[in-house]
């Protein structure tokens, strides 16, 4: 039995040739919904100077992150807070992958490994939310054991998709040359 390392993980998205169609359908769909102008130009950071995506992905990972420390070492008292820092993540996600769909669409046609990988990093993003959605609904049902196992397996799901948005950006370069970064013309 062979080991595989994060880079081996890694080189099998960027191969994975049967992600490029879906993605490339996508990406054009994506593009389409937010042409060039003031509202890309807001999902892209243009008025910040660089890209938004990777500020906000620190708000739902914090959220979700903080709410499963108080799930399983915060005791009875935490529970509200647990449920409310769920619901806070929950709600920071639409903008979050808002942006990155945006920043993803922008590079996607032209690297091939940002198109597979990009779908990747999405795909598992999105999974670890619907655990967090599926958590919130066994809690809301009186299910706690069950929502807490869901948030955890989402917190570790999530931190896969991180692990992909790092290698996308500090691999890839995805994002360095973004319409963010560009000066004004």
């Amino acid at each position: 039995m062979t080991s595989q390392s994060p880079n081996d993980l890694a080189a099998r998205v960027e191969s994975a040739a049967a992600l490029d169609a879906p993605a490339a359908a996508l990406g054009s769909r994506i593009r389409e919904l937010i042409p060039d102008g003031p509202p890309k130009d807001a999902l892209s950071g243009k008025w910040l100077g660089h890209a938004v995506h990777p500020l906000l992905t620190d708000v739902p990972i914090g959220m979700w992150t903080s709410s499963v420390v108080l799930d399983w070492a915060g005791g009875r008292s935490s529970r509200a807070a647990a449920d409310r820092l769920l619901v806070a993540g929950l709600l920071a996600a639409g903008a979050t992958f808002a942006t990155g769909w945006s920043d993803w669409a922008d590079e996607e046609a032209a690297d091939a490994a940002v198109r597979r990988v990009g779908l990747a990093h999405a795909a598992t993003n999105a999974t670890a939310a619907v655990l967090m959605i599926g958590s919130l609904r066994a809690r809301r049902r009186g299910a706690r054991g069950r929502g807490r196992l869901l948030s955890l397996t989402g917190s570790t799901v999530l931190g896969l998709g991180g692990w992909l948005g790092g290698h996308l950006s500090y691999s890839l370069g995805a994002g360095v040359r973004t319409r963010a970064a560009r000066p004004p013309a």
